[in-house]
């Protein structure tokens, strides 16, 4: 079956070591919980709050080893008094694991966006 895992961290600043930390915090969280390897992983979509500009967050699933996932990076909209600094992933999966028990990741300040799904 295919299933889609959300997840989202809010990162300390729009600088490249940041972004790169803290998109492969949330990677490594989404893929462990969801005891994964990227040969399960069909693609995965990446958004940035616009003001996350110094790094594209798909370059840390790169380095984790995503090489052969389709990856793609998007701005989120830019929404008056929206979360800051957010970088969030849909990753599209196989998975015989129940819809019910897939587990989406929120991590750090980005925890307050799902508090219902939150991990």
């Amino acid at each position: 079956m295919v299933r889609a895992i959300r997840g989202a961290i809010q990162v300390e600043a729009n600088d490249r070591d940041a972004i790169i930390s803290g998109t492969t915090e949330l990677v490594a969280a989404v893929m462990e919980r969801n005891q994964l390897t990227t040969d399960d992983v069909i693609s995965v979509l990446f958004t940035a709050t616009p003001d996350l500009t110094a790094e594209f967050p798909a370059l840390a699933a790169r380095k984790l080893g995503f090489h052969e996932v389709p990856l793609i990076c998007c701005t989120e909209i830019g929404v008056p008094g929206a979360l800051p600094r957010v970088v969030r992933l849909m990753a599209h999966v196989e998975s015989d694991r129940p819809r019910a028990e897939i587990q989406h990741v929120y991590l750090r300040g980005a925890t307050v966006l799902r508090q219902d799904i939150a991990q």
